[in-house]
């Protein structure tokens, strides 16, 4: 029987191709279920359109689309890297989904690749509707654009480490309920639409240091206030990405 007789020849596809293929189906998965598009798209844009025309909290000097805009682009990353797929990945874990996915010939580190680029994509598309419906409101941004990129990118790593952390460790039903409850808290306490020198002075020092305030004020910093470069923020971000990651990485069960 010659070499040729078969095709295509078996065997595993190129490495590249799985991720792009996997990559493409954790897209279509994240953006065809209700509950994801109610939390990374219908809740940030009501939220901005809302608090914009409506005066219900005090934002300081300014237009309230300019104050608010940075911290519903924070809230969108939040929603889809950490709540949306923390909710996700636990259910998959609950049916072996990625038992079976892990057994087959995409590496599980190619898994969790796809899954990150399918959050990035996801979060490109949400940066572009919310962005459209600022510039709508009149929202006037400044500031460096790679500033920006590179507060999203940090926010993304310290998030995604953290909804595969709780995603990894936890049942499906307490990833649900304790992933909610965060994104409620932190949309209240982050410094999302309320601002955090509303807080007392002790728990501002707390509220600070969390990975949504520090999203949500480094591009505030930047897009409101022109700063070139919020070195301060991106270090807490940058010391979340790494905590996350290395401790989904170390205690993240596949069944």
């Amino acid at each position: 029987m010659s070499a040729g007789t078969y095709t295509p020849r078996p065997g595993a596809a190129p490495l590249g191709r799985m991720i792009t293929a996997q990559t493409a189906l954790e897209t279509r998965m994240l953006l065809r279920n209700g509950e994801q598009l109610l939390l990374t798209v219908i809740i940030p844009t009501l939220l901005l359109v809302l608090f914009s025309a409506v005066d219900i909290v005090d934002t300081g000097a300014g237009e309230s689309v300019d104050f608010l805009t940075p911290g519903i682009l924070a809230l969108a990353v939040m929603s889809t890297a950490f709540t949306g797929q923390a909710i996700a990945t636990g259910f998959e874990r609950r049916y072996g989904v990625l038992k079976r996915l892990g057994a087959s010939p995409l590496p599980r580190w190619a898994l969790m690749t796809a899954k990150t680029l399918a959050v990035l994509v996801t979060e490109v598309l949400q940066v572009v509707l919310l962005t459209v419906i600022a510039f709508a409101l009149g929202w006037s941004p400044h500031g460096n654009p790679f500033a920006v990129l590179l507060l999203l990118v940090l926010g993304t790593a310290a998030f995604s480490g953290l909804g595969l952390l709780m995603a990894g460790t936890l049942k499906a039903e307490a990833t649900l309920a304790g992933a909610n409850l965060v994104f409620l808290l932190l949309l209240v306490g982050g410094g999302v639409v309320v601002p955090l020198d509303k807080f007392p002075d002790a728990v501002q020092s707390v509220l600070g240091l969390l990975p949504i305030a520090a999203l949500s004020d480094g591009l505030r910093e930047v897009l409101q206030h022109g700063a070139s470069m919020p070195w301060g923020d991106l270090g807490i971000l940058a010391v979340w990405a790494v905590l996350g990651l290395g401790a989904a990485a170390r205690f993240f069960r596949w069944e």
